[in-house]
């Protein structure tokens, strides 16, 4: 697998319906995809709750059998994960926080083992 050549597409238009829609800040693409966001005025929250609304949107936008979609929200220093839940129509945070540099390392484990999962 080649993830360079399929890396990623930047602020990518997404328009589902009137309420969902926006651009993918990142979405990273392997056999498993995850979709980055950047948190505006590093407001964590509200990062999130623009990534939730993102993955419900990439939901019905994304053709493929993954049961569940992974997302991050970022303010370059400061990292957070979620999934969505597309059987169960549940949106899960997780309530850790990843720091750069000192949490690098598990970081891209963590990055690395969602894209390449299976």
């Amino acid at each position: 697998m080649n993830l360079i050549a399929n890396c990623c597409n930047i602020e990518y238009p997404i328009e589902i319906n009137q309420y969902l829609r926006g651009d993918l800040n990142y979405y990273l693409q392997s056999e498993h995809n995850i979709l980055v966001v950047e948190a505006k005025q590093a407001d964590l929250t509200r990062g999130f709750t623009q990534l939730a609304t993102e993955l419900i949107a990439l939901d019905t936008w994304v053709e493929s059998d993954e049961p569940i979609l992974y997302g991050a929200v970022t303010t370059g220093d400061i990292w957070q994960f979620g999934s969505f839940d597309r059987q169960e129509r549940k949106v899960s945070q997780d309530l850790m926080l990843y720091r750069v540099p000192t949490d690098l390392e598990i970081l891209m484990q963590i990055l690395v083992g969602i894209l390449m999962q299976g």
